[in-house]
């Protein structure tokens, strides 16, 4: 029996919480490679949004779009191209449904699939060119994370 102070929980009050697309949680979400940690922006306290959409000036700086939520970051990638520029609604729509089918398909949370994507998708080693004079030997070499 639920007394005056015990109220039953209502799914439908409002919760200090901020979730993405008011589904998803950025409580859970680790980014598990230390190299990338600081630049993928999924911290709660920084990073969480209820769209992906924060009118940041994130180009400003160099290396400031680091600070931006990556979600966000995935949304403005999909606005790529003459016919697509502009459309941010557009881009929100697709990641949100997007999420929806990666959350029926694996039962996770779609942003810590997201964080896992872009972990396993950064490049570890490219080549460079070695000599001078006309004498050009390729030279594999390690390079950070962050290119791009």
């Amino acid at each position: 029996m639920a007394t005056a102070t015990e109220l039953p929980k209502d799914p439908t009050q409002p919760t200090n919480e901020v979730k993405l697309f008011n589904r998803w949680s950025f409580e859970d979400v680790q980014v598990t490679d230390i190299s990338l940690s600081d630049y993928i922006g999924v911290q709660p306290s920084k990073h969480a949004t209820y769209v992906p959409h924060t009118a940041g000036r994130y180009s400003v700086k160099r290396f400031r779009k680091a600070q931006c939520p990556i979600v966000e970051r995935l949304t403005n990638s999909l606005m790529m191209h003459g016919r697509n520029n502009g459309k941010k609604l557009m881009a929100t729509r697709i990641v949100k449904h997007a999420m929806e089918i990666i959350y029926l398909l694996t039962d996770q949370n779609p942003i810590q699939v997201i964080v896992d994507a872009i972990i396993n998708s950064g490049p570890r080693e490219d080549a460079t060119r070695i000599g001078s004079a006309g004498v050009v030997r390729r030279q594999a070499v390690d390079i950070s994370l962050f290119v791009g």
